[in-house]
């Protein structure tokens, strides 16, 4: 429940159908995923995204199996890394029998159409957690909240709920009114702001220099190629690692939650390449092994495609 539930925030199921596979397959308990080296789940996790939540995957297992066992109560499991609100209630109420008010997105959206909720997200979050707790059961509220969720997602979806085989329908407001469709209300769209940055490629006979990008901020703890420091908050600087003469080989676009980025992806063209520091030369023939994020898979796609 654990695993699943923190590959599945903010990723669709069949996204993480295959990684869940792998990881079991791999670590098979939490004993085994706390014994594990982070760069190695790193690797593992590359291209599911949100890689903080591979991080506190790994701190997570080593504070529970230090602990023995996971902490049944909802309290508890919130104190672990990693795990927020809706996580630490979803394992006590389904793993555990605890009773906790499970609110994800398609309970949400539920809720919200079951009492027409008029206020606008984010600010209803806390009306919909109210009206969710009321209807929440004493008893197998993992099952109340895994029966909301599957309502959600299979029938009261986004567009074109199917009323007609919700077993809700008749006590649903928003149904009454005509269109429930318009709920939950969602506030206006803001612009995403578009960024600039840049990543270079350096080979050297059959290896590529890569670096490990720092504990924390995007794609942090992540192998990846040199880049020039683009962030969410602005663009790169355009400066590259080493002195020499560089070929633009393309461009590659790619979506953040909060941003899009466009990177140049720039090749050194010299034929001897001096000192570098602070990364490792890795085999072209094992590049897959390095579990490089899906942005800079792109990139080296674009970058190998000119050989």
């Amino acid at each position: 429940m654990w695993l699943s539930e923190v590959m599945l925030q903010q990723t669709t199921v069949a996204a993480v159908k295959p990684y869940f596979a792998k990881f079991i397959a791999r670590w098979p308990n939490v004993a085994a995923l706390a014994a594990a080296p982070e760069d190695e789940v790193m690797a593992a996790w590359a291209g599911l995204g949100y890689y903080s939540r591979a991080r506190n995957l790994v701190a997570c297992a080593r504070e529970v199996a230090a602990l023995g066992r996971f902490p049944h109560t909802e309290r508890d499991l919130r104190a672990l890394p990693g795990l927020g609100a809706y996580t630490a209630a979803a394992v006590a109420a389904i793993a555990f029998g605890e009773r906790a008010v499970v609110i994800d997105a398609n309970v949400e959206r539920v809720v919200a159409r079951l009492y027409a909720v008029t206020d606008p997200l984010p600010a209803a979050r806390k009306a919909l957690y109210k009206l969710t707790d009321q209807i929440t059961p004493a008893s197998r509220s993992g099952d109340f909240a895994q029966a909301m969720m599957d309502i959600g997602s299979g029938i009261c979806t986004s567009r074109d709920p199917q009323c007609q085989i919700c077993p809700l329908a008749d006590l649903c407001a928003a149904r009454k009114q005509g269109d429930p469709a318009r709920f939950p209300v969602k506030p206006a769209k803001k612009a995403t702001p578009t960024r600039q940055g840049t990543a270079f490629w350096i080979e050297r006979g059959n290896k590529v220099w890569l670096v490990t990008r720092a504990g924390k901020g995007m794609l942090g703890g992540m192998r990846a190629l040199p880049d020039d420091g683009w962030r969410a908050s602005g663009d790169g600087t355009c400066k590259a690692p080493i002195k020499g003469t560089w070929q633009p080989v393309g461009l590659v676009r790619h979506s953040f939650t909060h941003f899009a980025l466009e990177l140049t992806v720039s090749r050194y063209a010299s034929e001897t390449v001096p000192q570098l520091q602070n990364g490792e030369w890795w085999p072209l023939d094992r590049l897959e092994a390095a579990g490089l994020p899906t942005l800079f898979a792109k990139a080296a796609r674009l970058a190998r495609a000119q050989d």
